[in-house]
């Protein structure tokens, strides 16, 4: 999985359109290997940005848990800890 992307489902406060949408063209950029496509190319990938957009937020729609709802905060925290472990900050 692309580190770039990050887990959207079963936060507090929800996901925002702007989450959801950096992280369709996170997965774009990797699939095609393009950070910016050239001109020939630029409706293709903002037509896939958009698409892959409405189909991860129909999927988060529809997506049930019964265990309660991450905080922000606390995995923003818990990331930094293991990024510090792993790139020895």
């Amino acid at each position: 999985m692309c580190r770039n992307i990050k887990i959207l489902f079963n936060f507090d406060p929800p996901v925002t359109p702007e989450e959801i949408r950096a992280a369709s063209l996170q997965f774009v950029r990797k699939i095609t290997g393009f950070n910016k496509p050239s001109q020939a190319n630029e409706a293709a990938f903002l037509a896939a940005i958009d698409e892959i957009g409405v189909s991860s937020t129909r999927l988060l729609h529809s997506l049930a848990t019964n265990a309660p709802p991450k905080n922000r905060e606390e995995e923003a925290a818990k990331a930094k800890v293991r990024a510090a472990v792993r790139f020895g900050a």
